[in-house]
């Protein structure tokens, strides 16, 4: 059950901070790789409350998959942590209003699915 409850915050947590830094850097628009870029666009996104929200969502979902590591085996973990692909694409979809198209949904199905493999065996 403890598992279970985990994942399930890692996977959700990750996800959503994932949402919202993504959500953050569209409002911040692209950024370069040049330093002067790169500084500008760190200190815009730093004004973005969706950063922050994402960053202390990721901070929980990290705590969640060091305490998973704690009682489960890695080659548990990690493969079940790929759920938040699935749930990343869904949310990608519902939230951010991306266009995902059938081979993308036929690939995210092929994670799940090799996620339910590992987690049944």
């Amino acid at each position: 059950m403890r598992t279970a409850v985990s994942l399930g915050i890692l996977v959700i947590a990750g996800t959503g901070g994932d949402l919202a830094i993504a959500r953050a850097m569209k409002r911040v628009g692209q950024v370069q790789l040049k330093p002067s870029s790169l500084l500008r666009g760190i200190a815009h996104s730093l004004r973005q409350p969706c950063m922050w929200i994402g960053l202390i969502l990721h901070a929980a979902a990290f705590a969640s998959f060091l305490m998973l590591l704690s009682w489960a085996d890695v080659s548990v973990v990690v493969p079940a942590s790929a759920l938040s692909y699935v749930t990343g694409v869904a949310g990608a979809k519902l939230f951010l209003r991306e266009r995902i198209d059938g081979d993308r949904w036929v690939g995210v199905l092929l994670i799940a699915i090799g996620v339910a493999l590992v987690l049944a065996g």
